[in-house]
């Protein structure tokens, strides 16, 4: 090893003695990666093809003894700090140009207690994982539509997925959580221990510390009626139309999502996925005016094993691809906001750029205490994504235009907020777009929060809560 030049939490270069770096890695149970060494590549790269970054070391945690040490050593050198989970989040704070990233991915043990209805996971699980595990005991709780997705960005984002409207959020689901704070303790937040703690990481995100661990209720949950559904782009208008009404007044056991994109063979659609977590035969009752509407491309829809029914989109968002998100709420699926939905999607640069409204929320996360955690939009039931994806990073330019520009034309029919797992980078959104992500008053509870638990900010690569002290 040779003296190492590292970036510091204030942007300046410092360098670490190569004495200091040989001690932290020979104190790791797991390995501690450099530019040159085997795997470095592979490590440092995240699902959003869009982002490029090198840190100058890579702590591949193997427990979370790991975690306290690469924590302790990363404030006693004040560097700067990215940590990844499952590495799934768009804006791609999990991996930091020059400083230390915390590298949670091989920590992905699941252990289920089918007799208290329980799971604790570690924080690098996603949730195909976590969902093999507890389905192997007839047993579920709400996690991502896509099953590369980790366990733990999602929920401490707030969480939502097909089983939400029926059970609440993946964060109202969480029992306790082990979190590693600025000063590298662990404590384990709970209703009953560090209850401010516990109350910020659900929906606050990775603002006051590394979570190591996740300890969630779960439900029994058989098989589910799901599927895809698709027809011809130019019948758009009806089925928005014929999708509006049925999400209207639909029963919490149904979840689904409507985009405008463009199928593998190249055929534009407008297409619409559907989980019915209850029994089947009512599940084909309520979703038979879908299957009646014509011309009718693709049909999908059969009773599944939920881990089928979390993998059915996987194929549409590949790791590597370079993605872009523009994210608002909408309260109504108007006449106007099928108008913009329809003349966007028509003009697409790509045949992967698409428009999305996911009907996850309302249901059971409605009738939560709008206090109970962090997570602000309890009131909504539909959200709203303008995505522009590619493969190719010549074309990525173009998709981004395309997406704010689609954005920009809904906000006249959004709402005040944002989904905080669905922003962008800070540069890119600006601060004043986590603020609308809690409204003022949960906001100004997470900055004490934040004063309490990271009053130096250590942990500032997130969509971040600046301390005020």
């Amino acid at each position: 090893m040779t003296d190492l030049s590292i970036a510091t939490a204030n942007g300046t270069p410092a360098i670490l003695e190569e004495t200091l770096v040989y001690a932290f890695a020979a104190g790791l149970r797991g390995p501690l990666l450099r530019p040159a060494d085997d795997g470095y590549d592979a490590a440092r790269r995240v699902w959003n093809g869009m982002i490029d970054r090198r840190p100058a070391l890579i702590a591949r945690c193997a427990g979370a003894g790991d975690v306290i040490a690469a924590v302790r050593f990363a404030r006693e050198h004040e560097l700067l700090v990215a940590v990844r989970g499952g590495g799934h989040n768009v804006a791609g704070n999990a991996v930091c140009d020059g400083g230390l990233m915390i590298d949670l991915s091989a920590m992905n043990g699941v252990r289920v207690d089918p007799g208290r209805r329980t799971a604790r996971a570690e924080a690098g699980a996603t949730w195909g994982e976590f969902d093999r595990e507890t389905q192997a005991f007839g047993l579920a709780t709400t996690g991502g539509q896509i099953s590369t997705t980790g366990i733990a960005g999602l929920t401490l984002g707030g969480g939502w997925g097909h089983l939400a409207r029926r059970h609440g959020l993946a964060s109202d689901n969480l029992i306790s959580a082990d979190v590693v704070t600025a000063e590298g303790e662990l404590l384990i937040a709970s209703e009953s221990e560090h209850a401010d703690l516990f109350w910020a990481i659900r929906g606050g995100g990775g603002n006051f510390g590394v979570v190591t661990s996740l300890e969630y209720r779960l439900h029994e949950l058989g098989p589910v009626y799901a599927g895809l559904l698709a027809y011809p782009l130019e019948t758009a208008r009806d089925i928005l139309r014929l999708y509006r009404d049925l999400t209207s007044g639909a029963p919490d056991e149904l979840a689904s999502d409507i985009v405008l994109i463009t199928l593998p063979d190249g055929t534009p659609v407008i297409g619409i996925l559907a989980c019915y977590d209850g029994p089947s035969a009512a599940g084909e009752r309520l979703l038979s005016p879908l299957r009646r509407s014509s011309p009718l491309l693709m049909d999908s829809l059969q009773p599944m094993p939920y881990t089928a029914a979390q993998k059915l989109i996987d194929g549409f968002y590949p790791k590597g691809l370079q993605n872009y998100w523009k994210s608002s709420f909408i309260a109504v699926i108007t006449d106007e906001v099928i108008d913009v939905m329809v003349r966007h999607c028509a003009n697409r640069p790509g045949p992967m750029c698409h428009g999305l409204i996911e009907h996850q929320l309302g249901g059971e996360v409605s009738r939560i205490g709008r206090d109970a955690t962090a997570f602000a939009h309890r009131d909504v039931e539909y959200s709203f994504m303008a995505i522009g994806q590619c493969a190719d990073p010549a074309d990525a330019p173009s998709c981004i235009r395309w997406a704010r520009e689609f954005w920009d034309a809904m906000q006249p029919h959004s709402i005040a907020g944002v989904y905080v797992n669905y922003l962008g980078p800070e540069t890119e959104e600006g601060s004043e777009r986590v603020r609308a992500a809690y409204g003022q008053e949960k906001y100004h509870r997470l900055v004490a929060a934040k004063n309490k638990y990271d009053p130096k900010n250590l942990f500032r690569l997130n969509q971040n809560i600046k301390p005020s002290v």
